[in-house]
């Protein structure tokens, strides 16, 4: 099929989506700009910070569209595109987008309050506790997932041919493999400038948050500062082995956790999003240059059979693997633990929210239409499905196979150089998997201070130590190593997508919970809670007998405490909601009261 015909059919639907479906939730929530947010009312200078809509924006975008809307697609694609591009399109519209719309404004009316602290309101201290046990588990799984991904791919390399280079070109530095062939050392180029920018976001933040840059300059630097490293990076590439990169960037999450939003998490979030945006955009006008062109999908429209044999049944694992693409419960971390608390106007919700989903979305489907349409199957295979001969020379990595079929398609329509277009195409992902580490490991230092504090009774009894940003951010960071170091991405990856679409499924349960107290229709929610924890409940008893079998001990014991913690904290919300449900409707008895007499 013509991917041009694909593509507009899902932004058609999406556009639909966002002009109608999101209004009807918007009124039945009632979303009022008139109501002060809590980043106006709490404005604090460090985590309460009432912030420009575009920059908000970016900053939960980035935060959100990390590694997921990529190498979700890229592996789940191995069942053919068909399957793949109904759940990106379906799962955003009634899934995804409701899930961070209501996660975003159910927040912001709480004071910004996770959706931890939301549950205690709703369900009570037991379904508090478990939710934040969960999502410590769950955002120690992300990081680690992110980790080893991060270190792979920074150490890409690829057959100089097959990018379009001689072997005596310079613009990368090469190395022979054992099978003689001659290397390019893609992810070089990029590692360089994710230092750079790194480096140079404090400085970013500094201009727009103390000096009150314009937002055009701002833009303009930001931009400036992308090219420049991508130049710098091509004279000067950093070569780290993989285990070094770990650690480097362990040290770095560890920090960024610690400090000021404003200082660098914010702005390393707006300058990644120009690569973002820039991505976007040049993968949009690759799709549809391509489909003017004729470009058709070379990848099979179902390939089941295959897919089955080395991912697992479709359903579950098809609506595990494409994870953020189609719903993230990591999103609802985001909301409310950075975006809720420096939202300006409740009306911004439905624009960062359900828009930004959708558009996550779009990512997601040009990740398919560029693979579908200038990855050749075999290569595919190669890269993201190696067999055991080829994994001792390249082990997987789906972030090359998507920079490939990136710097194929814009070779073959706009006309950039296939070997720049790749080294783009790593650093399109690489910025936001980074992005999103600092930012998880910083939720999770947020949920361990609360957890000690449920632990000890009070603030003033937790041990000093315990208390301290430093500690609780490097008690995320030494997990996440942990198990980044003694698993590969491939182990990793399942046992995330799991762990994520669970967390969606509790947050829309606490959610529907809130809805239903506030006498507002909670059926927009429920539904898609309740097929989410059907799905990922199957999914994690299927990888619990995987992990077993195998001999991994550590996932083995991370599945388990993960289906008792949703199967308690589902069978705590069976139990609670009757009494919800009896409470909302004396209240609204009593008002009724109040007013007759």
């Amino acid at each position: 099929m013509n991917i041009l015909v694909l593509f507009v059919a899902g932004v058609a639907v999406f556009a639909l989506a966002s002009r109608f479906y999101a209004r009807v939730i918007g009124r039945n929530f009632g979303v009022d700009p008139a109501q002060p947010t809590p980043a106006v009312v709490k404005n604090d200078g460090r985590d309460f910070v009432p912030t420009r809509i575009h920059v908000l924006f970016a900053h939960h975008f980035s935060a959100i569209a990390g590694a997921g809307p990529i190498l979700g697609p890229t592996i789940a694609i191995l069942y053919g595109y068909t399957p793949v591009w109904l759940w990106i399109v379906l799962g955003c519209v009634f899934f995804g987008a409701v899930h961070d719309f209501t996660a975003i404004f159910v927040s912001v009316r709480e004071g910004g309050r996770s959706m931890a602290d939301v549950s205690r309101t709703t369900l009570g201290r037991t379904s508090f506790v478990m939710f934040i046990l969960f999502t410590i588990v769950m955002l120690v799984l992300v990081t680690s997932n992110f980790l080893a991904a991060t270190a792979v791919s920074l150490t890409s390399m690829w057959p100089v041919e097959k990018l379009g280079l001689s072997a005596g070109q310079s613009f990368l530095k090469v190395v022979t493999a054992a099978d003689g062939r001659v290397l390019g050392v893609i992810g070089g180029i990029a590692s360089t400038s994710v230092v750079i920018i790194t480096l140079l976001s404090p400085l970013l933040g500094y201009l727009i948050y103390r000096r009150k840059m314009n937002t055009v300059a701002a833009y303009m630097l930001a931009a400036a500062i992308c090219i420049g490293s991508v130049v710098a990076g091509i004279y000067a590439p950093i070569s780290l082995d993989p285990k070094v990169w770990m650690v480097v960037l362990s040290v770095y999450v560890m920090f960024a956790a610690v400090l000021p939003v404003w200082f660098i998490l914010q702005p390393r979030d707006f300058i990644n999003v120009q690569i973002l945006y820039a991505g976007l955009f040049l993968l949009a006008a690759g799709v549809i240059i391509g489909g003017l062109q004729g470009a058709k999908m070379q990848i099979p429209a179902e390939n089941i059979a295959q897919g089955t044999a080395r991912l697992g049944m479709i359903w579950p694992l098809l609506f595990i693997t494409v994870a953020c693409g189609a719903i993230s419960g990591f999103h609802a971390l985001v909301a409310g633990g950075t975006t809720a608390k420096q939202i300006a106007t409740e009306a911004h919700a439905k624009r960062i929210g359900y828009d930004g989903m959708l558009l996550e979305g779009v990512l997601a489907l040009l990740v398919v239409l560029a693979l579908g349409s200038s990855l050749a199957f075999d290569d595919y295979l190669a890269l993201v499905w190696p067999t055991a001969e080829q994994a001792k020379l390249l082990p997987s990595n789906p972030i090359l196979a998507f920079s490939l079929a990136v710097g194929h398609l814009l070779d073959r329509t706009i006309h950039i150089p296939q070997a720049l277009a790749t080294v783009f195409g790593i650093l399109l992902v690489e910025g936001f998997v980074i992005t999103t580490l600092d930012a998880a490991v910083r939720l999770n230092r947020y949920l361990f201070e609360e957890l000690w504090r449920i632990a000890f009774g009070s603030d003033e009894r937790v041990p000093g130590v315990m208390r301290h940003a430093w500690f609780n951010s490097g008690l995320s960071v030494v997990l996440m190593a942990v198990l980044a170091f003694t698993n590969s991405f491939h182990a990793l990856w399942p046992l995330f997508g799991t762990s994520n679409q669970l967390l969606a499924a509790l947050t829309l349960f606490v959610v529907s919970a809130w809805l239903i107290m506030h006498g507002k229709r909670a059926i927009y929610t429920l539904v898609p809670a309740v097929f989410i924890l059907v799905t990922t409940c199957a999914s994690l008893w299927l990888l619990v007998k995987k992990y077993y079998s195998v001999g991994n001990t550590l996932l083995t014991a991370a599945a388990i405490v993960l289906a008792v913690l949703t199967l308690s904290m589902v069978a705590f919300t069976i139990f609670r909601l009757p009494k919800v449900l009896r409470g909302e409707r004396a209240a609204a008895k009593n008002g009724k009261d109040a007013v007759s007499a």
